[in-house]
């Protein structure tokens, strides 16, 4: 199999990278993720007319990509650089509209980077319920940990019923409809999304009867290898960090990099680092094959990789680092947190083990 990339997508993660190198400091970064609107709309804009939205999509959804490798090489830059811009819902909202064909509008508008959409499918301890309203629906419940929640114009949302689930598509602005944001969530803004007696129209469902978890799949699956992807790129970033701090900070008149105990723990980081890679490769080739347990089995297994070796990537760095890798002002401090908080999203690793172990047995 060829893993080396096109020349397409090498431009396009040298266009992303560059871009994101010049102009998204930490400290744009940190204003955006913790400012009132979670995310800078001025770099959204910015990078939705570069086509990064796009690259996510296939023709036939209107983009020009789509496959396993451009979610891998998008997200991959977009952790390099600490990204909070809502590309994560963009891509796992528009993959459940793309999967069940409609709403054509609502999909152009997300891919054009125009709609900002959040998917919205862990149950907070009131679950979401749909009860039949003659042709259409009542939604009532709510969803917790949607990332970019308040800035949403639509949400897709899942809903769990005997048989096949349900998807909906809900507007942000529906009567019924209000959201509580979390004060702090590293890598964006976040909240719970409450559905108060949300009428809903026959237009409202995406798919159709028997499509339900085919199009949930698809919006978990991609999911799943772009945070993948976004992790190993914060790896990347943190590692040459790293080394760069080995090779700069000093004691007894000799860089620190020179003790040999720290050469090895750096040297377990470097090798776990490489295999995260390894796994989150083997997953973007499986991702457009027809193998739907391949592809389950080799995304379960980088989001477990992923999980164990962001937690020691955030904590190695830190206690390379010392004291300063704490700070604030600090990058590294910010990467390791997003580290751990991508390991908790969409399942951790102990989630993703077991659902391996479970796909090899079924194999």
């Amino acid at each position: 199999m060829n893993f080396e990339h096109s020349d397409d997508r090498r431009m396009l993660a040298d266009t992303l990278v560059r871009a994101l190198r010049d102009g998204y400091p930490i400290e744009t970064r940190n204003a955006g993720a913790y400012g009132e609107a979670g995310y800078d709309p001025a770099v959204w804009q910015q990078l939705s007319e570069l086509g990064i939205v796009s690259a996510l999509f296939d023709e036939a959804a209107g983009g020009f990509g789509g496959s396993g490798f451009d979610i891998m090489v998008v997200f991959e830059a977009l952790g390099r650089a600490l990204v909070v811009e809502p590309f994560l819902g963009a891509l796992m909202a528009g993959r459940a509209l793309a999967a069940a064909g409609g709403h054509d509008a609502v999909l152009a508008a997300i891919v054009a980077g125009e709609t900002i959409a959040a998917f919205a499918h862990e149950d907070a301890q009131a679950p979401v319920t749909a009860t039949r309203d003659g042709d259409g629906w009542t939604l009532s419940g709510t969803k917790a940990v949607v990332h970019q929640a308040g800035a949403a114009s639509v949400f897709v949302v899942s809903v769990e019923q005997p048989g096949d689930p349900l998807v909906l598509l809900v507007p942000a602005d529906a009567a019924g409809v209000s959201v509580r944001r979390y004060s702090v969530v590293e890598g964006g803004g976040a909240g719970e999304v409450t559905f108060d007696g949300v009428a809903l129209g026959p237009d409202a469902r995406i798919g159709t009867d028997g499509q339900g978890r085919a199009v949930v799949d698809a919006a978990i699956e991609a999911g799943l290898l772009a945070l993948s992807a976004e992790a190993l790129g914060a790896m990347a970033f943190v590692k040459e960090a790293t080394l760069g701090y080995l090779r700069d900070r000093k004691q007894f008149g000799v860089p620190i990099g020179k003790f040999q105990a720290l050469q090895h723990r750096m040297a377990t980081v470097l090798l776990e680092i490489e295999q995260a890679q390894s796994a989150v490769i083997n997953a973007a080739a499986a991702f457009d094959g027809d193998d739907a347990t391949a592809r389950a089995r080799a995304l379960a297994a980088a989001k477990y990789t992923i999980g164990r070796t962001g937690a020691l990537v955030a904590e190695e760095s830190i206690q390379l680092h010392g004291g300063i890798g704490m700070t604030w002002e600090y990058a590294v401090s910010h990467y390791a947190k997003r580290l751990v908080m991508i390991d908790h999203q969409l399942g951790d690793e102990d989630h993703h083990l077991q659902r391996y172990i479970d796909l090899a047995k079924a194999a």
